[in-house]
Parts: C-alpha cells; structure tokens; sequence
C-alpha cells in the first residue's frame, strides 16, 4: 500500500505564504503524476495544480501566479509554496500520486487525508 501524508496547512493572514508538504511512503516502484487539490465548504473538490514526472506543469487559473508546485523524486514528496493568498483560497487541500508498487502494474490513484488551509481577511 501507498500512504499519503500531507502537512504545512494552518491559519495565515490575507497576503501571507504557507508552504504544504506531501510525503508518500510505502512499497513504491515510481510515481508519475503528483498534484494538489482543494476542496472549499459546500464546493466540489478541485485541481490546484500538477507535476509529471518530467516537471511539467499546471494550475488552476486562479492561482497561476501565486502558487507554485514542485517535487523531490528523492523523498517521493511534492510541495506547494502559496504566496499572496487569499481567503477565498481557504480550503481543505488534498495531495494525489499516481504510483505504480511494481513495474509491471499500472499507475494507481493514492490520496492523502487532507490538511486545513484558512486564510482570515
């Protein structure tokens, strides 16, 4: 199995910076894609942004600018640096990977448990 951990959420200021953290741990051969979404009180769970294996990247519009997404293939781990934020950015936010546990399996959706990002105006 593939376990997520997400950490770095907590209550900042509008224009404040929080830097979240996800570490997958387990029986992992590789991971492909990692990515970060969130999901706000009474809305549907949405992509933040996402990084292939290669670096590539991509955001959601509304942060394009403002949070940036990048990995360590080292430590399995993928990181979100928020700046400028904002309380409409307030939200539980969720790490995915796409691992495979060996090499002849296909890459399988894992998710982490969620961390609590609240930004006050």
């Amino acid at each position: 199995q593939v376990q997520l951990v997400e950490s770095g959420g907590g209550l900042v200021q509008a224009g404040g910076s929080l830097r979240l953290s996800c570490a997958a741990s387990g029986r992992i051969f590789s991971i492909n894609t990692m990515a970060w979404y969130r999901q706000a009180p009474g809305k549907q769970r949405e992509l933040v942004a996402a990084i292939t294996s290669g670096g590539n990247t991509n955001y959601a519009d509304s942060v394009k600018g403002r949070f940036t997404i990048s990995r360590t293939d080292a430590k399995n781990t993928v990181y979100l640096q928020m700046n400028s934020l904002a309380p409409e950015d307030t939200a539980v936010y969720y790490c995915r990977a796409d691992a495979k546990q060996v090499a002849w399996s296909a890459f399988y959706e894992y998710w982490g448990q969620g961390t609590q990002v609240t930004v006050s105006s």
